[in-house]
């Protein structure tokens, strides 16, 4: 199995974004275990390089890559400001088609190799982790781009991205096109490859699938708009397929649909439900008792739900119930769902659980579970008691599962407040939910994630 290198433009993509928001796009990535975060060129050399030293300062699992520029000065802008950082890059953005290096640089080709030289030389002499990000890579002379790629490795350079800025090659002409290029240019063995693919024609993520089959080692996404290929598609393509491809990825699984709706919430300033990424509040009325069975079982759908009849029956008796007394939000139906609908015997069953946190160490669960009579159990750390839980329940399992969504809430109130959780995991493109009640909201979380599983693993005997 090859781990891919997942490389994140989100900030390059959305420079508008505020001091602020830029700080959370980047700490919700830094949580995502996002191997490398880009940041965009340095304009503003006070507040850019603010920024960047800010977010230095605090992630820990991701490498930030600062765009270099294209003079001495702004290499060196750009060095001063991830001096701070314990895993840096600089990133080279040169052309290498004709139609944008005389557009951009007004340069011939002879002359656009000396001056990658000198620039690919002063950044070298400033950063160790040097990347030659070459645009439009597909439609440049193979000979020039070559010369290009052989002069940036001789230098030092320690990646090399091949873009398609076009986007119109089909995803088994990109993967053609990258062996090409592997066989021109033997010295890519050297460093770390990675690609850009543009969406232009909707087909960037199965090119990048394409690309990474063909040896490539890094592919760079983006969460929002998607320009190029969107890391919650990547990433989900990765998790489904991967074992299939022989790839893998560092991604955490159990937070992503979260974090990729949080970027979104801050790049569109409106609130995503996480499930069905229809933009809703929370107080927001959407079903009464007067809505008919085939509105609520197609709402039941948009929340990604795949029910029987007979379960369906089920979640709209509850409906009508409820929406005698109140209006029902997408938030409430989701909640029946859980509540009412896949029901099951329990395959595996909670016996004890113990867990470690605090600000000075990593957080630790420690589970214990019953299953056939037998106790089974595991242990793992993660970001937070949470991540930790459902880590060592995946590790007991033996099976991973995307974490679709996650919510806590108290049903009750004072010092012996009932905690509620749901958990929401996608097996097979469905989604299977579980609850849990308790007043500890830890074991809560937990009997959440088991009833979830147990739900997955009832259907998967029944078929």
């Amino acid at each position: 199995m090859k781990k891919i290198i997942i490389s994140d433009m989100t900030l390059t993509v959305y420079p508008t974004l505020s001091f602020k928001e830029k700080i959370e796009v980047a700490r919700c990535l830094d949580n995502l275990n996002v191997d490398v975060i880009y940041m965009p060129k340095i304009e503003n050399t006070k507040a850019d390089s603010l920024l960047i030293r800010t977010v230095s300062a605090f992630i820990k699992n991701s490498a930030l890559c600062v765009e270099s520029g294209s003079s001495t000065e702004s290499i060196d802008a750009a060095a001063a400001a991830i001096s701070g950082s314990k895993n840096a890059r600089m990133a080279v953005r040169l052309p290498v088609s004709s139609i944008q290096m005389e557009y951009v640089y007004h340069k011939k080709p002879a002359k656009m190799v000396i001056f990658a030289k000198e620039i690919f030389a002063a950044a070298t002499a400033k950063c160790e982790n040097v990347e030659f990000y070459a645009e439009d890579a597909t439609r440049a002379d193979s000979a020039f781009l070559r010369e290009m790629v052989i002069g940036a490795i001789d230098a030092g350079v320690k990646a090399v991205t091949l873009c398609d800025d076009e986007g119109a090659m089909l995803p088994d002409e990109f993967a053609a096109f990258i062996k090409d290029t592997y066989t021109n240019i033997p010295e890519l063995e050297k460093v770390t490859v990675g690609v850009v693919c543009k969406n232009t024609n909707g087909m960037a993520s199965a090119s990048a699938v394409m690309a990474a089959k063909a040896s490539v080692d890094e592919i760079k996404c983006c969460v929002g708009k998607k320009d190029i290929t969107g890391l919650d598609d990547f990433a989900k393509i990765l998790f489904g397929c991967g074992e299939r491809c022989g790839l893998f990825s560092g991604i955490n699984y159990n937070i992503l649909n979260r974090s990729v709706n949080q970027i979104e919430w801050i790049e569109g300033g409106k609130k995503v439900n996480a499930s069905t990424k229809i933009e809703i509040s929370d107080n927001v009325n959407v079903f009464d008792v007067h809505d008919s069975e085939e509105s609520i079982f197609d709402a039941v759908k948009k929340l990604g739900y795949d029910l029987s009849d007979d379960d369906l029956k089920r979640v709209y008796e509850e409906f009508k119930r409820v929406a005698e007394k109140k209006k029902i939000t997408a938030k409430d139906l989701d909640a029946i769902v859980s509540s009412v609908a896949l029901q099951v015997p329990p395959t595996y069953k909670l016996v004890s659980y113990l867990i470690n946190n605090g600000n000075i160490i990593d957080s630790s669960a420690q589970i214990k579970l019953e299953k056939d009579g037998k106790y089974i159990s595991g242990i793992s750390t993660g970001d937070g008691p949470i991540d930790a839980s459902f880590k060592t329940l995946s590790q007991i399992i033996g099976r991973r599962f995307e974490l679709d969504d996650f919510q806590i809430q108290s049903v009750t109130e004072g010092q012996e407040a009932m905690g509620y959780a749901l958990v929401k995991l996608r097996n097979d493109g469905k989604v299977y939910s579980g609850n849990g009640i308790s007043t500890d909201i830890m074991e809560a979380s937990i009997k959440a994630y088991i009833n979830a599983v147990n739900k997955t693993v009832y259907e998967e005997k029944t078929k």
